[in-house]
């Protein structure tokens, strides 16, 4: 691992990650590794990670205080996979900090730095206009968004993400299990709901990071499971 200095170089060709330690973000920052495309991977992490790379560098951040980051939040895309749970988060408002406010500033120190990419893990339902706390704020995250400016936007939308996770969820795991039987009876319009694993999206997002289109692009659960 590389400890970053306090003047930053640009690498063009170069990746930023926030939620590196998630159930999706640990996936895609295997891939980014692993794969040749990016350079440089910047991580922005909370706690350092028991990880070393040669193209790895991490940066020990405190969200509230994100724009003290800014100079390293450049090059070509930035990846936000942060996100909580009501358990880890009972607050609301704290909650509402680390799945709104913080990626939604990330997404304008990108926009300000001209980076041409921000892709954003979002949920299925997503919708502003929700009377679901959960899901109106996801809509509100995507909407906000959408204003920063930001050259490419895109939003992923997976339903139950599979796989392993630090912390024991009871009633999740009880939930994949039945998802194991229901998925194949979710076929046509009603595919978007069946479970997805993390690592599906993680590399449906870093393909779609190669490539060069400008815009807003919005994918369903069943969308992601094509593009990975």
């Amino acid at each position: 691992m590389r400890i970053f200095a306090e003047i930053y170089y640009p690498v063009e060709n170069k990746a930023v990650l926030a939620g590196a330690s998630g159930l999706i973000g640990s996936k895609l920052l295997d891939v980014l590794l692993q794969e040749d495309y990016y350079d440089e991977v910047i991580a922005l992490v909370r706690h350092e990670l028991p990880l070393s790379h040669l193209k790895l560098v991490q940066i020990n951040v405190n969200f509230e205080d994100l724009e003290k980051h800014a100079p390293a939040i450049t090059g070509h895309v930035v990846f936000c996979c942060l996100g909580s749970t009501r358990k880890k988060t009972p607050n609301l408002a704290d909650y509402r900090k680390v799945d709104h406010d913080y990626p939604l500033q990330l997404a304008q120190i990108a926009s300000k730095n001209r980076v041409q990419q921000y892709h954003l893990v979002s949920a299925l339902g997503a919708n502003a206009g929700s009377a679901n706390f959960y899901t109106k704020m996801k809509g509100e995250t995507e909407e906000d968004i959408m204003k920063a400016g930001l050259p490419a936007l895109h939003i992923y939308r997976p339903a139950l993400l599979t796989g392993d996770r630090k912390e024991t969820r009871t009633g999740e795991r009880i939930f994949t299990l039945a998802m194991k039987v229901i998925d194949p009876l979710l076929i046509g319009p009603l595919k978007k709901y069946q479970s997805i694993p993390a690592a599906t999206v993680a590399r449906a997002m870093f393909n779609q990071s190669m490539k060069q289109p400008e815009g807003v692009f919005i994918y369903s659960s069943d969308q992601i499971k094509n593009l990975s």
